[in-house]
């Protein structure tokens, strides 16, 4: 038994495919699309049971309209949703996208570089550790770094210098 003799809308979808697809064509501008979308219309009324509609065509050309118009708004709100991530999460600058989390390979460098300077401060003898922590992490001139700790200017510079170096030697440029 054939399925146009089943299927009374089938009969009609397969004697009017070649039109669906040239009428969704124009609508969609895309030879594929419209394909796609006449194969929607298929699957859909495979699905239903066999039964008498008054004017098949109209209810083909119908279901179609709808199914278009359901993927252009779905495509929109994808399009949307991705246009707010990448306003979330980028920078703009003369119009190209800058992002703003590193590449992976670069951020695991980075954070290994950023252990092997914990690694190295943690070392430091405590007066000169004391001094790098006042003067580079909180932002204490060399001055106010030697008043709060209680020795000479000079002894903070020095200290600074020997962190700075020995960081250096550690870890590099």
């Amino acid at each position: 038994m054939d399925e146009r003799d089943s299927h009374p809308l089938i009969a009609v979808y397969l004697a009017r495919r070649v039109e669906l697809v040239r009428y969704f064509r124009i609508r969609l501008r895309s030879e594929a699309a419209a394909e796609d979308l006449v194969q929607d219309i298929y699957v859909k009324i495979a699905g239903l049971p066999a039964e008498d509609i008054g004017n098949p065509a109209a209810y083909l050309y119908r279901l179609g309209t709808n199914l278009m118009l359901d993927r252009l708004k779905q495509q929109k709100r994808s399009e949307r949703r991705d246009a707010d991530w990448r306003d979330a999460e980028t920078l703009s600058s003369g119009g190209e996208d800058i992002a703003q989390a590193p590449p992976a390979d670069e951020a695991l460098a980075a954070r290994q570089r950023l252990d092997q300077i914990i690694e190295t401060v943690s070392a430091l003898p405590p007066q000169v550790k004391e001094a790098f922590r006042l003067h580079k992490l909180e932002g204490l001139t060399h001055a106010e770094t030697a008043e709060a700790m209680g020795i000479s200017r000079s002894s903070v510079e020095k200290h600074i210098m020997a962190s700075l170096k020995r960081i250096l030697a550690k870890v590099g440029r």
